[in-house]
Protein backbone atom coordinates (compact mmCIF):
# COMPACT_ATOMS: atom_id res chain seq x y z
CA UNK A 1 0.00 0.00 0.00
CA UNK A 2 3.05 2.19 0.35
CA UNK A 3 3.36 2.37 -3.48
CA UNK A 4 4.17 5.19 -5.22
CA UNK A 5 0.71 5.98 -7.09
CA UNK A 6 2.88 7.94 -10.35
CA UNK A 7 5.14 5.03 -10.00
CA UNK A 8 2.46 2.50 -10.12
CA UNK A 9 0.63 4.02 -13.11
CA UNK A 10 3.25 4.59 -15.25
CA UNK A 11 3.89 0.59 -15.13
CA UNK A 12 0.61 0.06 -15.76
CA UNK A 13 -0.18 1.98 -18.46
CA UNK A 14 2.72 1.10 -20.59
CA UNK A 15 5.98 0.24 -18.77
CA UNK A 16 7.25 3.53 -18.23
CA UNK A 17 9.98 3.17 -15.73
CA UNK A 18 10.02 5.43 -12.48
CA UNK A 19 12.91 7.52 -13.65
CA UNK A 20 11.85 8.58 -17.43
CA UNK A 21 9.70 11.61 -16.50
CA UNK A 22 8.80 12.73 -19.59
CA UNK A 23 5.01 11.90 -19.43
CA UNK A 24 4.57 12.34 -15.86
CA UNK A 25 2.69 15.92 -16.74
CA UNK A 26 0.14 14.52 -18.85
CA UNK A 27 -0.12 11.10 -16.28
CA UNK A 28 -0.24 13.24 -13.09
CA UNK A 29 -3.06 15.11 -14.88
CA UNK A 30 -4.94 11.99 -16.31
CA UNK A 31 -4.36 10.12 -12.57
CA UNK A 32 -5.72 13.46 -10.41
CA UNK A 33 -8.80 13.32 -12.99
CA UNK A 34 -9.53 9.62 -12.10
CA UNK A 35 -9.12 10.11 -8.24
CA UNK A 36 -11.55 13.07 -8.61
CA UNK A 37 -14.08 10.44 -10.45
CA UNK A 38 -13.32 7.70 -7.58
CA UNK A 39 -13.85 10.44 -5.02
CA UNK A 40 -17.19 10.46 -6.31
CA UNK A 41 -17.68 6.92 -6.24
CA UNK A 42 -17.01 6.58 -2.76
CA UNK A 43 -13.45 6.21 -2.75
CA UNK A 44 -10.70 8.18 -1.31
CA UNK A 45 -10.59 11.06 1.11
CA UNK A 46 -13.82 13.28 0.93
CA UNK A 47 -12.64 16.52 0.81
CA UNK A 48 -10.49 15.56 -2.46
CA UNK A 49 -7.18 14.37 -3.39
CA UNK A 50 -4.42 14.88 -5.81
CA UNK A 51 -1.03 13.99 -6.95
CA UNK A 52 1.77 16.28 -8.03
CA UNK A 53 4.85 13.73 -8.01
CA UNK A 54 6.02 10.18 -7.03
CA UNK A 55 5.37 10.88 -2.92
CA UNK A 56 1.84 10.38 -2.74
CA UNK A 57 1.02 6.48 -2.26
CA UNK A 58 -2.12 4.17 -2.43
CA UNK A 59 -2.03 4.16 1.33
CA UNK A 60 -2.46 8.00 1.12
CA UNK A 61 -5.19 7.62 -0.79
CA UNK A 62 -7.57 4.45 0.40
CA UNK A 63 -5.52 4.12 3.68
CA UNK A 64 -5.80 0.75 5.03
CA UNK A 65 -8.81 -0.80 3.39
CA UNK A 66 -7.64 -4.27 1.28
CA UNK A 67 -10.56 -4.35 -0.45
CA UNK A 68 -10.12 -1.29 -2.09
CA UNK A 69 -7.32 -2.33 -4.18
CA UNK A 70 -8.91 -2.29 -7.13
CA UNK A 71 -9.08 1.11 -7.23
CA UNK A 72 -5.52 0.61 -8.53
CA UNK A 73 -6.83 -1.29 -11.24
CA UNK A 74 -9.38 1.55 -11.87
CA UNK A 75 -6.80 3.77 -12.18
CA UNK A 76 -4.27 2.10 -14.45
CA UNK A 77 -7.22 1.31 -16.83
CA UNK A 78 -8.73 4.69 -16.55
CA UNK A 79 -5.75 6.81 -17.14
CA UNK A 80 -4.38 4.10 -19.82
CA UNK A 81 -8.15 5.32 -22.01
CA UNK A 82 -6.83 8.95 -21.61
CA UNK A 83 -3.44 8.76 -22.50
CA UNK A 84 -2.74 5.93 -24.76
CA UNK A 85 -6.00 4.25 -25.70
CA UNK A 86 -5.81 0.98 -27.59
CA UNK A 87 -6.12 0.84 -31.25
CA UNK A 88 -8.20 -1.82 -31.46
CA UNK A 89 -11.99 -1.22 -31.02
CA UNK A 90 -12.44 -4.42 -28.95
CA UNK A 91 -9.05 -3.93 -26.62
CA UNK A 92 -10.86 -0.21 -25.91
CA UNK A 93 -14.64 -2.05 -25.47
CA UNK A 94 -13.16 -4.53 -22.83
CA UNK A 95 -11.30 -1.67 -20.77
CA UNK A 96 -14.44 0.36 -20.99
CA UNK A 97 -16.36 -2.64 -19.25
CA UNK A 98 -13.62 -3.29 -16.83
CA UNK A 99 -14.03 0.48 -15.73
CA UNK A 100 -17.32 0.35 -15.67
CA UNK A 101 -17.54 -3.25 -13.41
CA UNK A 102 -14.70 -2.02 -10.84
CA UNK A 103 -16.35 1.28 -11.02
CA UNK A 104 -19.29 -0.29 -9.51
CA UNK A 105 -17.92 -2.48 -7.19
CA UNK A 106 -15.80 0.28 -5.92
CA UNK A 107 -19.42 2.10 -5.37
CA UNK A 108 -20.31 -0.72 -3.08
CA UNK A 109 -17.39 -1.37 -1.48
CA UNK A 110 -17.24 1.97 -0.23
CA UNK A 111 -20.96 2.38 0.79
CA UNK A 112 -21.62 5.20 -1.43
CA UNK A 113 -25.97 5.82 -0.72
CA UNK A 114 -26.97 8.40 -4.14
CA UNK A 115 -28.63 10.93 -1.98
CA UNK A 116 -32.37 11.31 -1.96
CA UNK A 117 -33.92 13.51 -4.65
CA UNK A 118 -36.70 15.65 -4.43
CA UNK A 119 -39.14 16.13 -7.19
Amino acid sequence: MNESILTSVKKGVGGIIETDESFDDDIILHINTTLAELIQLGAGPKEGFEITDKTATWQDFIGDDKLLNMVKTYTVLNVRMLFDPPSSGTAAKSFEQQIDKLGWRIREQSGFETPDTED
